[in-house]
Order: structure tokens, then sequence, then C-alpha cells
């Protein structure tokens, strides 16, 4: 990410913050992410840097106020004040802040761990059946049926944010459902200022070699991991840790 897309997001983030944001907050900012989606008019009528800023955000109270929350409008009306490189950015901006929105309200209900570790298992679920995993990603079918496909699964075992955003990923921003998941979790390591490590092993680790890797990995990186563990018996023995794009190799199948 450039520095300049980075202040940008990091702008909005304040603003979202400032807010208190709720899970509601984020499904009407998902509602708008979709508007315009579906106008590329609109899209480029908001970014447009011929237009006045003053005007663009006219635009965004003359077609939202009253529709979305305070909050949503505010988050809105800034994102359209600053300057996007392209019309999908400006779109990512607004998606990313809707999750954010629904993951912060988890962090003030202290069920961010939990959220975050369940979008982690959802992930793997899908994954692991090749059936769901092609009627999720099946374009053809429209989103509202493939959404609830993943709801009737999933059932009562999860908490309505994890619930939310898995139905939410359904709609694959970054390509594919397992990728948007996976960008999800990583909004939510983001807000606890942690970095997520994925572990395979060939076994499952008990209570107190999970907790020996942690601190190890937690010592090396200089900061909070949260440690997303994967059962992969083609590795033998040992383990390979993936910390974004740095692996770490140390299993038998690779010696």
């Amino acid at each position: 990410m450039s520095g300049n897309a980075e202040a940008r997001q990091n702008a909005l983030d304040r603003v979202l913050d400032a807010a208190a944001p709720t899970a509601e907050v984020g499904e009407e900012l998902f509602a708008v992410a979709d508007a315009l989606s579906g106008s590329p008019s609109l899209r480029r009528a908001l970014i447009d840097a011929g237009t006045a800023e003053t005007a663009r955000r006219d635009v965004v109270k003359a077609l939202f106020g009253g529709r979305v929350s305070a909050s949503a409008l505010t988050v809105l009306s800034e994102a359209t004040g600053l300057h996007w490189a392209t019309t999908g950015a400006f779109v990512a901006a607004i998606e990313r802040q809707g999750v954010r929105a629904i993951l912060s309200e988890a962090q003030r209900d202290g069920r961010l761990d939990e959220v975050e570790n369940q979008l982690f298992k959802v992930g793997r679920l899908v994954a692991a059946n090749g059936e769901l995993r092609a009627a999720l990603a099946e374009r053809r079918v429209e989103l509202a049926p493939r959404q609830q496909l993943l709801a009737e699964v999933l059932g009562d075992k999860v908490l309505p944010a994890t619930r939310a955003l898995a139905r939410r990923a359904v709609v694959a921003r970054l390509r594919t459902f397992d990728l948007t998941l996976t960008n999800y979790q990583q909004t939510a390591a983001e807000l606890r200022h942690r970095t997520i490590a994925t572990v395979e092993v060939a076994q499952p680790l008990t209570d107190e070699q999970a907790s020996r890797l942690k601190a190890a990995l937690n010592r090396q990186q200089g900061r909070d991991i949260t440690v997303n563990v994967v059962i992969n018996p083609a590795v033998i023995g040992g383990v390979r840790v993936s910390i974004g794009d740095e692996v770490i190799e140390g299993t038998v199948a690779a010696r």
C-alpha cells in the first residue's frame, strides 16, 4: 500500500472510530458500497477531482441523508472529500469501514477475539467442503440465496457479528470468499494491534505447545501474535509458520 493510500485509510479509520460505530452502521455502509458498485456514474461523480469538494459532499447528503445514520453519513462524506486513485479503491474503503464497524462493536462487547477465531473456523469449514465452496462462488446464482445457504450452515453456532461478516464475505470483494474472510481476520487483528500467524502442523498442538509457540513468535516479531493452527498431515512433522509474506519453514516434509 502506498503512503497516500495508507494515509487515506487511516483518516477514515479515525472518523469511524470517533463515532463509536455499531453493527447497524456496518450494515448501512455495506448497503452504500453495494449502491456505489451498481452505479459507475455515481462512483465517478463522488471522487471527481474536477468537482468542488463541497459539491460532492452535497450529493452524498442529498442521496443518502435520512436513509442512513449520522455515523454512516459522516464516514461517506469524509470519504468523498479524499482523493482516490480509482473508483474501486473508493468503494473498497467504504466496505472496509463497514467491516470495522461490526468488529468495533464486538471489541466493545469483549467478543473480538471470539469473532476472529470463529471467522478462521468458518474459513476452514468452507475450504474443507468443496460443494459448499463452489456454491458460494457461483456468480450465476443471485447473491441472497448464496448468503442464506451459508447462514443456514452456520445456524446459531457463531456470534451475530461472525454470521454478519461471513454473509458479507460471500460478496467476495477480494475475488474469493476465503481471501475476503482472511482480510476480515486481518482487520480484526489490526484493531487489537496484532499480527496473524498461520501455523501448519501434522497433529493438533497441546495447550502448552501452543502457548510456547505463541510466546516465541511474540518475541521474534516484537508484537502480539494471533496464532491460527491448520492441521495438514502433508507436513509430516515440525511446523510451518506464515506471517504475511514471510514463511518460517521447519517441517519434516521440507527437510
